[in-house]
């Protein structure tokens, strides 16, 4: 009998919280928000896709031994930028900064307020040795098929560029003039990361001591991403990058006797590398839900549907669960730990003989409050092989700053996202960016640094970047334009 009371009282609280969870679900929604009818922007849609196709044409390919750098391709590509632009010639000016990045300023009406900065790098990756007939169309052809622009830089990033110079120099063809000003930044090795002379820190040294500190700044990073979950959601995801991770490379070495193979012991030194590598990925970094993840699920959760909406109304209460899940996904991993992924090794000089020093290189991403320190602690802890060499071979802290989703900056892109793509609900909620970026210098002048680039991307095509046939849609380059010019007609203005 009480067994059968304890049952009735369980299930009447199980429908209790249920009919709690539903009324909580039911309020759980986003504060309505005003979709702005902005005028249509006129695009030259044939010129910005001829446009692409001469810039990734040009090899701007940087690398790591500047000695390797063709640097005729940057002036190549700077000319073209000239010849291409006159208006934006004309009526900016232009400044040649390090080896091969540059800075346009362009004078709004109004001097006492602070600048805006848009940036973008122009350079490439190379391609990988060997891989070249790999492409389903020439790295540097910039063909165009029709549906995308192939060629490396098409989505790393001189789309992006491309897009930015289209937007202001149409502006300038309509007569506009911004009342802030506004600069253009262009580094020469962003690719390059931890470079001993990036130019990102020489433009950002030279705005520095002239006393600028921007408004805002726009850099690459998130993209509007398609979430279709049946039944939970079906969205475009605005991710904004508000800060990045950290970087650093790591150099663990074993050392061993040595000798013929032909009296090879059973374990030697490339055997207990192995074992390093081994308690490498088995011991990953803890993960922390940081409070942009907090703000993401909550920005979701508000524009799912109403199962959504009962899941994700108490998502803090499943955080765990949450993390749980997402340490087991790469893509969502990498949001709330510091990444490990084992990169090189090299062992002997020749097949026949045994390795003296083994050697693997390890790259780390730490997440933001995490130091280069403490993934050597980690490394020296988690291995159990204790008589190790660890070298750190370059590195930059995550000490990235989140900026303000209260920042013009963002709630522009919120703005003319939700104007832009209304086939669906758009999703602008902030996120932590997983690579690097040049933005992260800017953080030195500008409190509210964002990284969002306005194509609208399929997954699949973003994992081309970097590798064989990166590509970009055509059919997203008239938009990335007309949000450029109305990013920069809004974030101009004195009053936003």
């Amino acid at each position: 009998m009480a067994l059968k009371n304890a049952g009735k009282i369980i299930a009447g609280a199980a429908g209790a919280l249920t009919a709690a969870t539903a009324v909580k679900a039911a309020f759980f929604k986003p504060e309505k928000s005003e979709i702005v009818d902005l005028p249509e922007e006129k695009v030259d849609v044939l010129r910005v896709q001829n446009n692409l196709t001469k810039a990734i044409q040009i090899k701007t390919v940087s690398r790591d031994d500047v000695d390797q750098i063709d640097w005729n391709e940057f002036t190549k590509f700077h000319d073209f930028l000239e010849e291409t632009y006159p208006l934006i010639h004309k009526n900016m000016t232009r400044e040649h900064v390090a080896r091969a990045s540059l800075i346009y300023k362009w004078e709004g009406t109004n001097p006492s307020l602070a600048p805006i900065g848009l940036l973008s790098h122009q350079d490439v990756v190379p391609v990988t040795p060997g891989t070249e007939n790999d492409w389903e169309h020439p790295p540097f052809s910039g063909f165009n098929d029709g549906e995308f622009i192939w060629g490396r830089g098409a989505a790393d990033m001189k789309n992006h560029l491309i897009c930015v110079m289209e937007a202001i120099e149409t502006l300038m063809e309509e007569g506009f003039r911004p009342e802030r000003d506004v600069y253009l930044c262009f580094g020469h090795n962003e690719e390059i990361v931890c470079s001993e002379d990036p130019g990102a820190d020489e433009i950002v040294r030279i705005l520095k001591e002239r006393g600028v500190y921007f408004d805002s700044v726009i850099d690459e990073g998130g993209a509007l991403l398609t979430v279709d979950v049946p039944g939970i959601v079906n969205a475009y995801i605005a991710g904004v990058g508000m800060a990045e991770k950290g970087y650093c490379d790591y150099k663990i070495t074993v050392t061993d006797k040595g000798g013929h193979t032909s009296q090879a012991p059973k374990h030697n030194g490339l055997g207990k590398l192995a074992n390093v590598i081994k308690d490498l990925e088995g011991h990953q970094f803890d993960a922390k839900m940081l409070p942009f993840i907090d703000g993401m699920f909550e920005n979701i959760g508000k524009n799912s549907t109403f199962l959504g909406r009962m899941l994700l109304c108490n998502y803090k209460h499943f955080k765990p669960l949450f993390k749980a899940v997402m340490t087991q996904i790469p893509a969502s991993a990498c949001m709330i730990r510091t990444v490990t992924g084992v990169s090189m090794c090299s062992g002997s000089p020749a097949p026949n003989v045994l390795p003296q020093r083994a050697t693997v290189t390890a790259n780390f991403r730490p997440i933001v409050g995490e130091t280069i320190a403490d993934v050597e602690k980690h490394i020296r802890k988690v291995v159990r092989y204790k008589d190790i060499e660890v070298e750190l071979i370059k590195g930059k802290e995550a000490s990235s700053k989140f900026a303000s989703t209260e920042c013009a900056a963002f709630k522009a892109i919120d703005t003319i996202c939700k104007s832009m793509f209304t086939d669906r609900t758009v999703v602008t909620t902030p996120y932590l960016v997983m690579g690097g970026t040049d933005s992260y210098f800017y953080e030195d002048i500008c409190d509210n640094v964002v990284r969002f680039s306005p194509f609208k991307l399929a997954v699949e095509l973003l994992r081309k970047t970097h590798g064989t046939n990166e590509r970009c849609p055509v059919d997203v380059l008239p938009d990335g334009v007309a949000f450029f010019k109305r990013y920069i007609r809004i974030v101009s203005k004195e009053e936003r």
